[in-house]
C-alpha cells in the first residue's frame, strides 16, 4: 500500500509499505477518512530528518478489515464503522486503565502518525481496544474529527466543567477552535471567539459564536471586557499556540475564572503576586480520554451538530504535497483525506 510520510523542511512524500497483517488482539482498520490536524505542521515544518520515517496522520475513521486472533466479535466486527484512539500505551497501569494511554508512564506510548504508523495510508493497523464505534449517523469524515480536533475541544470542556452560564472566551479559530466553539454553543454557553483572520471569524459565527473580535484591530481583552460589563469572561481557552493569546486568555478573566491551554507553542510567563488576587485557576488539556472521544460522539450524534462543516477541502492520498502546502496556510478550515 501507499503511505504518506513527513520528511520536514515543508516536504512529505509517498511511499510503498507492505499491507499490515493483524498480530494477537489486533485488528486492521480499512481507513475511509484521515483528517490533517494542526499539530501535523509541526512535523511538516520542523528539521528534515527530525521525525521518524512513518506513515503520517493521526485522525482516522473507517471500517474493520480484519481481526487477529483472540479479538471477538464481542472486541469488534469485521464491518464494523469505526474510530481510532490515537495513542497506545502499556494497557495496565492506572492511567491506561482510566482511558488515557497518552500519559502512561510504564511504557513507550505509541502515537499514531508520531512515532508509529498513522492514518495516511489505506490501511492501519492498531490494538483492538484503541476502537471507539462510529455511529452510522455520522460521516467517516465526521469520525476523522472527532477523533483529534474535535475530540480535543470536547476534552478541554469537559476539564474546565463549562456551564450553561459560562461567558467563555475560545482564542483562535481553527479546527480545534471551531469545535470548541460548536461544542459550547450546544451546551448553553455564551461564547466569545477570537482570531486575527476575518475568515475563520465568520466560520465562528456560523457555528454560533455570540460576539467576535479580531485582536488586530482591537485590544482583546479590553474588547472582552467592554462586552461583560468590566468584569471579564468566566472561562477562556487558548488553542492557537500564540504565545500573546496565551498572555490574554489569562488577562481577560474575571475573578474566580478557569483558563485552559490546548495549543502547542504557547508560552506564558506567569506573576504569582498578580495571580493570588484573582483566584483564577489554570489547567492544561491534552486531546482527550478514549472514553471522552466516545462522549464526544454520542452528543454530536444527540444534538445534530454538523461536524462535517469543519471541512472545508478533501483530499486524494496522491495529492498530499498540494493539501499540505494549502494547509500550511492556515486560512481556512480542516483538510481530510478521502480514500
Amino acid at each position: 500500500m501507499v503511505g504518506m510520510v513527513f520528511l520536514g523542511d515543508k516536504e512529505v512524500t509517498l511511499a510503498e509499505f507492505s499491507d499490515p497483517l493483524p498480530g494477537p488482539g489486533e485488528v486492521v482498520v480499512e481507513i475511509k477518512a484521515s483528517g490533517m490536524c494542526g499539530s501535523d505542521l509541526h512535523k511538516y515544518r520542523g528539521a528534515r530528518g527530525g521525525t521518524p520515517y512513518v506513515i503520517g496522520g493521526h485522525e482516522p475513521a473507517g471500517v474493520v478489515a480484519a481481526l487477529g486472533a483472540g479479538v471477538n466479535d464481542n472486541i469488534a466486527r469485521v464491518g464494523s464503522r469505526v474510530m481510532v484512539h490515537h495513542y497506545h500505551g502499556c494497557t495496565t497501569c492506572n492511567h491506561c486503565r482510566s482511558g488515557w494511554p497518552q500519559l502512561c508512564t510504564t511504557a513507550p506510548m505509541q502515537l499514531y502518525g508520531g512515532n508509529a504508523h498513522g492514518s495516511h495510508a489505506r490501511y492501519l493497523k492498531v490494538p483492538a481496544g484503541t476502537l471507539v464505534p462510529l455511529d452510522d449517523a455520522l460521516s467517516f469524515r465526521a469520525g476523522a474529527a472527532i477523533s483529534c480536533g474535535t475530540g480535543t475541544a470536547w476534552g478541554a470542556l469537559r476539564r474546565m466543567n463549562l456551564k450553561g452560564s459560562d461567558t467563555v472566551a475560545i482564542f483562535g479559530q481553527g479546527p480545534v477552535g471551531l469545535s470548541a466553539t460548536m461544542l459550547a454553543v450546544a451546551q448553553g454557553a455564551r461564547v466569545i471567539a477570537l482570531d486575527t483572520m476575518p475568515a475563520r471569524l465568520a466560520r465562528a459565527q456560523t457555528c454560533g459564536a455570540d460576539i467576535v473580535i479580531n485582536p488586530k484591530e482591537q485590544n482583546a481583552v479590553e474588547a472582552i471586557r467592554a462586552v461583560t460589563h468590566g468584569r471579564g469572561a468566566t472561562m477562556s481557552m487558548e488553542t492557537s499556540g500564540s504565545s500573546i493569546a496565551g498572555a490574554d486568555a489569562l488577562a481577560c478573566l474575571d475573578k474566580w475564572g478557569t483558563s485552559c491551554f490546548v495549543g502547542l507553542g504557547t508560552e506564558v510567563k506567569l506573576n504569582v503576586r498578580e495571580l493570588l488576587s484573582s483566584q483564577i485557576t489554570i489547567m492544561t488539556s491534552l486531546t482527550m480520554s478514549i472514553l471522552g472521544q466516545r462522549e464526544c460522539a454520542d452528543f454530536v450524534v444527540e444534538r445534530g451538530l454538523d461536524v462535517d462543516s469543519l471541512f472545508t477541502s478533501q483530499w486524494k492520498l496522491e495529492d498530499a504535497a498540494e493539501a499540505y502546502r494549502e494547509f500550511d496556510k492556515q486560512n481556512s478550515g480542516k483538510g481530510v483525506f478521502i480514500f
